[in-house]
């Protein structure tokens, strides 16, 4: 399917007599025959769902629609843009851990890398994006686990050379984070120029109605955490779920499982049923916005380039 296709078609899989509108399962718990069935749904041996802060049938059907979207394997939607940038860095980085950042990215984000994570003791290292492959390899550490930085910047709108960023991280075994927020999958999707992991906040052009706060974290599926050792929460037993290794278990969706299971199921930021349904509203107009922005932007831009009192 093509992406206009996918904003209506993709994650929702109506039945013959189900209802052509996405329902919204308004409900915190679910019903089940047996205890049985709970304790395979708790030890992740069993897909229903079971808990609204871990996964409702609304918001699963949002998370399959954007990881279409995106090309991912899974989506986690969350509570906000934030939420979503603090899940995707501590699902691999904790106390004692550094990461790299473009400097030109949103002061939101800026001030929870550089301010609030490091109160949790994850370092932070700003960059240029604009500076050369070699001068940015001078930053990694032997604890850096990730390089993180924002497709269109917002607000500076600096544009980021996301195959740059790509080598970087893989020359030295660790993912890229790419907040895609802007951009939207319609008019990037950055997985194809080697991202492994993308954020948004779906409060922006997703929603695009300004009625419904909201983020996700999208996994591409294609990153090895196991090859360079330097993760060892997704690859050695996690004794808060009966020793289970995600890579072992979820194999390429290890990385988005784990943010589903562990840090959702710990900080609970999760997104509404009632908020994932209005996300899908916007979700099915995107692709006419986006253009339609961009068909604005353009105008503005040519007009800015004549007029007399602008300098470039």
């Amino acid at each position: 399917m093509r992406p206009e296709t996918m904003c209506i078609q993709a994650g929702y899989e109506p039945k013959n007599g189900s209802p052509r509108a996405l329902p919204i399962y308004q409900s915190t718990t679910f019903t089940f025959d047996s205890t049985e069935h709970v304790g395979a749904l708790f030890d992740l041996t069993a897909g229903d769902a079971f808990y609204t802060r871990l996964g409702n049938p609304t918001t699963d059907c949002v998370e399959k629609k954007i990881a279409a979207l995106e090309g991912g394997v899974g989506a986690l939607c969350t509570s906000s843009g934030q939420a979503a940038s603090m899940l995707a860095v501590m699902n691999i980085a904790e106390a004692g851990d550094h990461i790299i950042a473009a400097s030109a990215i949103y002061g939101g984000t800026f001030n929870l890398l550089g301010v609030t994570l490091k109160k949790f003791g994850v370092d932070v290292t700003f960059v240029d994006g604009d500076a050369p492959l070699e001068q940015l390899q001078k930053e990694i550490r032997p604890n850096t686990k990730a390089v993180f930085g924002e497709t269109i910047a917002n607000p500076a709108l600096h544009v980021l050379d996301i195959e740059k960023f790509a080598a970087l991280a893989h020359n030295n075994g660790i993912p890229l984070i790419v907040d895609n927020t802007f951009a939207t999958p319609i008019l990037c999707r950055p997985f194809a120029f080697g991202a492994d992991i993308i954020v948004h906040s779906t409060t922006k052009y997703m929603d695009g109605h300004a009625v419904q706060m909201g983020g996700v974290i999208v996994d591409s599926g294609k990153f090895d955490w196991g090859a360079s050792g330097k993760f060892p929460g997704l690859t050695e037993p996690d004794e808060s779920y009966h020793g289970l290794r995600y890579t072992e278990s979820f194999g390429a969706a290890a990385y988005i499982t784990k943010a589903r299971v562990q840090l959702m199921r710990d900080m609970g930021t999760c997104q509404t049923p009632m908020g994932a349904f209005l996300l899908d509203l916007g979700l099915q107009t995107l692709p006419l916005r986006i253009r339609q922005h961009s068909s604005n932007a353009l105008k503005v831009a040519q007009f800015l380039e004549q007029h007399p009192d602008v300098e470039f």
